[in-house]
């Protein structure tokens, strides 16, 4: 038997990315009496396209709902969700109350209880870690949803997230709630969608901003087309 010469071996990697993913083919050959034999790859070529998030205005969100067949999920928290939600919605928060007791959580509740709370209404929360295990409880990676928040960002983010496990028809109201029109969905709560981020004083000073505002006009009016009332009455409690 002839003696095998100029046994050796070299291997080549080759490389390719499809959309956020990187797949990664390698080759090994043999030269066995200076002829090269290419082997068999031992790792499949996988291409993975990721979906991109839809995102449309109110209007469109109608139509997505009532032609497409989209399901409506509302992704913030509790107390936003009860002042004012979309009609037949599922509700998946993707940040929840945060009740834990240690120091340094008791100190920041207590901060913000103190400022974002009192003034604004805004609820302490963290981020819900059942989240997208949620959805998937509720929903195939197939499924059409409409995911709305108040202001467009909770909603990004969890169609970010989503779209990361595997979810393929993802779409999210640009800028939010806050952007619909009045009597635009059929809603359930004590306010309209796009008030329900709106609590706290704010809304007080707000209401008590209009009545001094109101008083102001009418007692400049009064004063305007009733001088010689005003007069008599200025006159009164001058003497009092």
């Amino acid at each position: 038997m002839a003696a095998l010469a100029g046994i050796g071996s070299c291997c080549s990697t080759l490389s390719s990315t499809s959309n956020f993913r990187t797949s990664w083919l390698k080759f090994e050959s043999q030269t066995h009496g200076g002829r090269t034999i290419l082997g068999t790859s031992y790792r499949r070529r996988t291409l993975a396209i990721r979906a991109k998030v839809n995102f449309v205005t109110a209007e469109e969100a109608k139509e997505l709902i009532a032609v497409d067949g989209y399901t409506v999920v509302d992704v913030r928290d509790k107390s936003q969700f009860e002042r004012a939600h979309i009609k037949s919605c599922h509700h998946v928060p993707l940040f929840i109350a945060n009740e834990d007791n240690d120091p340094g959580t008791i100190i920041k509740r207590t901060l913000h209880n103190n400022f974002s709370g009192l003034f604004y209404g805004l609820s302490f929360t963290k981020p819900n870690p059942e989240f997208v295990q949620s959805v998937k409880s509720q929903f195939s990676p197939q499924s059409k949803l409409l995911l709305v928040c108040q202001e467009g960002l909770r909603s990004t983010a969890a169609a970010n997230k989503l779209e990361q496990a595997g979810f393929e028809n993802i779409a999210c109201i640009t800028s939010g709630l806050q952007t619909v029109k009045p009597g635009a969905f059929d809603s359930v709560g004590s306010t309209e969608l796009q008030n329900a981020g709106k609590a706290g004083l704010v809304t007080v000073q707000g209401k008590i901003s209009a009545v001094l505002g109101t008083v102001l006009i009418c007692a400049y009016l009064f004063i305007t087309f009733f001088p010689d009332q005003a007069e008599k009455i200025l006159q009164i409690f001058q003497t009092t």
